[in-house]
């Protein structure tokens, strides 16, 4: 009676596992073919592929071919475009030194031509000249030369230059350019002496004197330089 039971039961589980094999293996091959609807596998014949290749280059799209005369004729254009534009802006370039050089003559001709100059003084073979004078940046500048022509060095500290206006007061001043030193039968230096705008109200000339340092034997006066404004 106990062996009738086991068996039973055996078989009714092999029975379950069986339809439930059964019903899964269903389910899944009802999933699959829906998943793959409308999948074809690939043409794989190699006379397909050859006939496929050999229409999609007959009928390209989108492809010009364009003739070599219209290629050479763009590359020719091209090449001349190009030149064209170099010669212009070697033109405007030109143009433009040009432009630079006159307004550097007419310049110097207008410093030239200042009224009033150059104002000169010389003493034991030291000159000391002003050669223009003009408003730039809130102050007088005066362009100044100073030369030595004689045998002996001479020395100058700049801080001693006086600069004395038509009313008789000291202005303070700087200068930028003049050496210290003068040798002797040497070059012609070139510099500047800048006095603010603010202390040349109402002043119509001004001054410089410029001694030698620490000798003091040279005296270097240079009078009555007009200030306009």
């Amino acid at each position: 009676m106990r062996l009738d039971s086991t068996v039973i039961l055996t078989l009714t589980l092999l029975t379950l596992m069986l339809s439930t094999g059964s019903v899964s293996a269903f389910w899944g091959f009802t999933l699959g073919s829906a998943a793959l609807e409308g999948v074809s596998t690939p043409d794989s014949r190699p006379t397909n592929k050859f006939a496929n290749s050999k229409t999609n280059s007959s009928t390209p799209e989108g492809v010009i071919m364009l003739k070599e005369k219209e290629i050479l004729k763009a590359v020719k254009a091209r090449i001349e475009g190009k030149n064209k534009n170099a010669a212009n802006k070697r033109q405007n370039r030109g143009n433009r030194k040009g432009s630079n050089v006159e307004q550097t003559i007419s310049a110097k001709k207008e410093e030239k031509l200042q009224p009033g100059f150059p104002i000169k003084a010389e003493n034991d073979g030291v000159s000391l000249s002003v050669q223009s004078a003009r408003f730039s940046g809130g102050a007088l500048e005066l362009q100044v030369k100073i030369h030595n022509k004689s045998s002996e060095t001479a020395r100058f500290l700049y801080t001693f230059l006086d600069v004395i206006d038509d009313k008789g007061r000291t202005l303070s001043a700087s200068t930028e350019g003049l050496p210290a030193e003068l040798p002797p039968q040497g070059p012609t230096y070139i510099g500047k002496v800048i006095i603010p705008t603010a202390l040349l109200d109402e002043v119509k000339k001004i001054s410089l004197t410029l001694t030698d340092y620490p000798a003091q034997k040279l005296r270097l006066e240079v009078s009555d330089i007009p200030v306009e404004k």
